[in-house]
This record gives C-alpha cells, structure tokens and sequence, in this order.
C-alpha cells in the first residue's frame, strides 16, 4: 500500500461502523422479495434457508472478525488475501467481491424508481424502449440517475457525512419493520404460516442461494477499516454483533409477513410487504405507504454502505497497482477516494437504463461472485493460522480451525448452488454474461497492470513487502 492510505480519517465509532453493516444487510430486499421466499420454501422452509445463509455468513464472518483487528487496513479482502496467498488470489478476491458491492450498488439504482411506483403510480412517462419485457421510461430513468447523483455527493463529501445519514435510516427501518412483526403477532393468523414447506429441499435451496445477497454488507467494516476509531478487537465484535442481528430480523421478517397474509394473497399481491402490514392494521393504506417508506430507507441505507465498499475495495487495489492509479486518488479536504467514488456513481447512474429485469440478473451473479470472495478470505483465514501463528489478533476467535474449516465447507457449497445443473443454477444468457463480461474485464485490467508496472519498474514483491510492514505496525500501536 502507498503513502496515501495513511490520509483516511479516523472518524467512525462503533454506532457508525454497526448501522454501516447493519443497515447495508436489512436494506430493500425485504421488503420487495420476503413474498417470493415464503412461496417458493414455505414460512419453514424460507426460515431454514435463512438459518442456513446465517450460519455460512456467521461462519466467514468469524474468519473476517480476527483478519480485520489482525489487519486494519482500507481494502479487507484485499489485504487478508494479498498477505496469505499472494498477488493473483488477492486479484481475484477483491475484483470478485467489488462486483458483488457494485451489483448491489446497481441493484438499489433500480429499485428506487420502481419502489417509487408504489406511492406515485402514474408518474412513469415518456416510453423509450423495452429490454426483456419490461418498458422503460424517461422519467422512471431520470429518478434513478438523479438519486445516483445525489447519494454520489454524499459519499464524495466523506465517510463521517454518510455515516450519519446511515445511522439516522437505519432507525427508522428498524422501527417500521418491527412495528410490522408486532402488528402480525398481535392481528396475524397462525393458520397462515401453513404450508410450512414448498418444494421440498429444492425449494429451501432456491431461497438459500438468494441469501448471500441479502447478508453481504458485515464485510463493508474491514473495507473502511482505516477510517475506524475503536480499538481492534471491538471492531471484530460489531462485525459479529450485526451478522446475528441480521439473521434475527430476516427471520422475524418472514414470520411476520406470513402471519399475515395467505399464500393465495401473496400470490395476488404486487408488494407483499407492504399489503402485509396494511391487513394487519385494519386494511390501512397508510400503513402499507409507511413500510415502503421504510423500504426506501431500507434502499439508501444498503446503497450508501455500497459506494463505502466498493469505493475502498478499488482503491485499496488501485494503490497495489491492481489498477489503473488515478483509482487511488485521496481527495485532500474530505479524505475520500475521491475518483473511486465517482467511478461507483457513474456505474449506478448507468443502471435505471437497464430497466427492472436487471434486479433479478444482478442478485444471482453478484451472489455467486460474493460468495467466491467468503472462500478466499476463509482459506487466507486457515493459511494464516499455520503460517503466522504468532501474528497479533486483537480478536482471536475461538476453535479457529474448525471455523476456518466449516467457513470455507459452506461457502464452497453455496458457490456449487450457482453452477449449471445445480437447484439455482445462474441464467443463461444474462446472469453468466455478466459473471463471464466481469471475469474478461478483469483480466484485461490485471493484465494491464501488470505490463504497466514492469515498463514503470515497479517490484510487485516489494508492495506487498510494505502492505505487511504497515499491518503490522498499525497493530503494534493500538
């Protein structure tokens, strides 16, 4: 790492770093998909894929705990990875978890406009085209990119600012989704939760890959983990603290949701969620616009955690000269990396033109690439163990081989799921092109760099040598 990651300001403290996570995992999906998981799995069924997501998550999660006190360095994945296993496997870590941040960050590019729907019908106008048989419009579009905009500006204006944007949302959703799992408690219908299952195992399967997607965020703390003030073995905590919290809420999601509502009504429903908290508060329309009012605090929140990550992640890779080097650029009054963010914007502004069918695409092959980057950390988690057994971890997980083991059995069975002829094999053409387009524009990068830094002279053994140098003092001097 260069000189200019020692400019990263040290301005987050633990209820900033806790609604970064915390608030990217809850986000939107809840509210537009919790219908879908309960119809394909059944309430059991969907409950057990998210159990089995939570402890994958809780698992990898663990291993990420003791790397980022171990390794508080901008970039986690990058610097766990780059340290254990070298330079390639650092690449492919890092550009496979920038993709799984930057579909998201896209993801929630689209699903402003479309949640928007909900409480403005009408206002898409101006028809341009249609892509997969959805019709997308000028004003739709226009909603989008200006929100890209604006959460652009926030980030660019530094991390503390997004932060306490992140803090005040993340209330707010918390709020309205209890005020739905307590409505359901209290009005909801225990014969809805019937049929417990769906499908069988295949069905709790075609949930459970979806829940990657939906838990990605923990992993934003390693990435800003240089802007962090706490001391180390508290961060590892947070990161525990709001892996389990998030499990929790899914879970009581689902139960409330179902509750609720039949499966002939979620069948029938065009927002779930939303129809779900106005049955059980008397059919009040109110109620159902005050959920989708959390489900766009829900949007911002996983959006505004997703520029933090992607931006760090491509930055921390630009100042190993992974890429292009005008990536690490340290912008000198706000302290952020300044045209990493810009180029996380102009990725979200590009995506409403996309239209709504890329929502789906984007879930499954940033899922996949995510759930490829928690294989490597775990394995840099198990490397580490033997290679540096006497490297200082501020948070030293307990059973470390068999967390490291169990990480990496999970991870690796989840990424099969993915694969063709498997339960939630990704689609072909859109899902795989993008996986496939993402992999070759990778290579192009890695490769020009690479040519890059042998015309400049640039001794790739000797970056590495000072990325491990400045771990090891950061640790010392907490």
């Amino acid at each position: 790492m260069g000189e200019s990651s020692k400019n990263f300001e040290k301005v987050l403290d633990k209820r900033d770093i806790f609604a970064l996570a915390f608030g990217a995992m809850i986000g939107w999906g809840w509210v537009v998909l919790a219908g879908d998981w309960i119809l394909k799995a059944g309430t059991l069924g969907a409950i057990l894929a998210f159990l089995i997501g939570g402890v994958m998550v809780l698992f990898v999660g663990l291993t990420y705990a003791e790397l980022t006190s171990a390794m508080p360095k901008c970039g986690g994945e990058h610097v766990f990875s780059y340290r254990a296993l070298g330079r390639n496997a650092s690449f492919i870590c890092t550009w496979a978890i920038v993709l799984g941040y930057i579909s998201v960050v896209a993801f929630e590019a689209v699903a402003f406009p479309t949640v928007l729907e909900y409480l403005f019908p009408s206002y898409p106008q101006i028809l341009m085209y249609n892509i997969a048989g959805f019709d997308v419009y000028f004003t739709w579009v226009i909603v989008g990119v200006i929100s890209s905009i604006v959460i652009t500006i926030i980030n660019y204006l530094g991390v503390k600012t997004a932060a306490f944007l992140q803090g005040v949302l993340t209330i707010l959703i918390a709020i309205i989704g209890l005020t739905l799992v307590c409505g359901s408690v209290v009005n909801g219908t225990p014969q809805n939760l019937k049929p417990l299952f769906m499908d069988g195992s295949k069905g709790i399967l075609a949930v459970a890959v979806m829940t990657p997607f939906m838990y990605v965020g923990f992993d934003v703390i390693p990435q800003a983990a240089e802007e962090i003030n706490l001391p180390l073995k508290k961060i590892g905590q947070i990161l525990i603290l709001s892996v389990v919290m998030a499990v929790v809420w899914y879970v009581m999601i689902i139960l409330g949701v179902s509750l609720a509502l039949t499966h002939s009504e979620m069948k029938a429903s065009t927002l779930v969620t939303a129809d779900a908290m106005a049955k059980v508060f008397m059919n009040s329309s109110l109620a159902s616009k005050v959920l989708i009012i959390g489900g766009i605090g829900g949007i911002i929140t996983s959006w505004n955690s997703f520029y933090i990550g992607g931006s760090r992640a491509l930055y921390s890779m630009a100042e190993s000269n992974m890429l292009p080097a005008f990536l690490a650029k340290m912008h000198p009054k706000y302290k952020t990396p300044c045209n990493a963010v810009l180029l996380v914007g102009a990725v979200s502004a590009i995506a409403p033109l996309f239209g709504k069918k890329m929502l789906g695409w984007l879930v499954d092959a940033g899922g996949l690439t995510i759930v490829i980057a928690y294989l490597i950390v775990s394995i840099s988690f198990l490397v580490l163990r033997k290679k540096e057994p006497n490297m200082a971890r501020p948070y030293k997980v307990k059973h470390g081989k068999f967390v490291g083991v169990m990480a990496c059995i999970l991870s690796g069975v989840i990424t099969l799921l993915y694969l063709p002829g498997a339960p939630a094999a990704l689609i072909w053409p859109y899902e795989w092109g993008i996986v496939i387009f993402w992999s070759v524009l990778g290579a192009i990068f890695y490769g020009w760099a690479k040519i890059s830094n042998t015309k400049a002279g640039i001794n790739e053994h000797h970056e590495l040598e000072k990325l491990l140098e400045e771990s090891y003092e950061d640790v010392k001097e907490a």
